[in-house]
């Protein structure tokens, strides 16, 4: 599940030595998955630097992620709230067709 936006409050009134801390968890958009589908003519080469450059993955999350796409036919990337993670989604898709791939990838909500 995505890291939720913590926000903390503090009041510090200057007529009293009472310092209230609040500290909440709040979810600005829900968590979406974004999914990588296997194909039968992008380069694994090209998937990890994806992978690496528009995700921000280490070489060896994008390695893993990279083998369990072309095993299962399908892998999770990552969670991000629904317009990070379609965004992420478009550029990734954007990079392929551009080095003249069919990579696919999708965005879906979170199951909970």
């Amino acid at each position: 599940m995505a890291d939720p936006i913590r926000t903390t409050e503090t009041d510090t009134s200057t007529d009293t030595d009472v310092q209230i801390e609040k500290d909440e968890m709040v979810w600005l958009e829900p968590p979406w998955r974004v999914l990588i589908h296997n194909d039968d003519v992008t380069t694994f080469d090209f998937v990890e630097r994806m992978l690496m450059s528009i995700f921000k993955l280490s070489s060896e999350i994008a390695a893993h992620i990279a083998l369990v796409t072309h095993v299962y036919g399908i892998a999770l990337v990552c969670v991000r709230p629904r317009s990070e993670a379609e965004k992420l989604v478009g550029q990734a898709i954007f990079a392929a067709r551009l080095e003249g791939f069919p990579l696919m990838l999708t965005a879906e909500p979170e199951e909970e």
